[in-house]
């Protein structure tokens, strides 16, 4: 072995976690609510197609600020949960996405989840010196000053592994 194990520290791993236990809890709550098939990826795109009508995947992820690969994947998935259904568009390529009765009997919920989940984190960082959103904020403008690919590649070396 050549050196210490790197991965047995991490700046962000804490942060991860705190999303991820925020992630849990939302997806308990629709379960609490006999909604066990919602996950939390869904309710951004369930709202969206509510409100905006049915859509390919590419318009939908572009809405979204997703990849078409993810979304994809999530709509997929939304899918086997009878909230979506799709259809073959007009060019025989791409896939429409609409909204099921189910997926449609949902949309209060997750609205109504959607603004609960905001007020829980304002009532979060509301106890914080310094709130998370600014965190976020503040951090998207000095990667647009410089980007994390150019930090990353910083620190690494230089040139493809032999």
């Amino acid at each position: 072995m050549t050196s210490d194990d790197p991965t047995r520290e991490s700046r962000l791993r804490q942060l991860f976690e705190v999303l991820a236990e925020m992630d849990t809890a939302i997806t308990e709550a629709y379960r609490a609510r006999g909604q066990g098939q919602v996950r939390s990826r869904y309710v951004l795109p369930l709202v969206r197609l509510a409100h905006l009508g049915p859509m390919t995947i590419t318009e939908l992820a572009r809405e979204l600020d997703r990849t078409h690969s993810a979304l994809s994947q999530t709509i997929s998935q939304m899918r086997q949960a009878e909230l979506v259904s799709s259809e073959v568009g007009e060019d025989g390529r791409t896939r429409v996405i609409t909204l099921t009765g189910r997926g449609r009997a949902l949309v209060p919920l997750a609205e109504d989840e959607w603004r609960a989940t905001e007020a829980a984190i304002a009532e979060l960082e509301a106890e914080l010196p310094y709130a998370a959103s600014q965190v976020a904020a503040d951090m998207a403008t000095a990667l647009a000053r410089r980007s994390f690919a150019e930090r990353l590649d910083d620190h690494l070396p230089p040139g493809p592994l032999e």
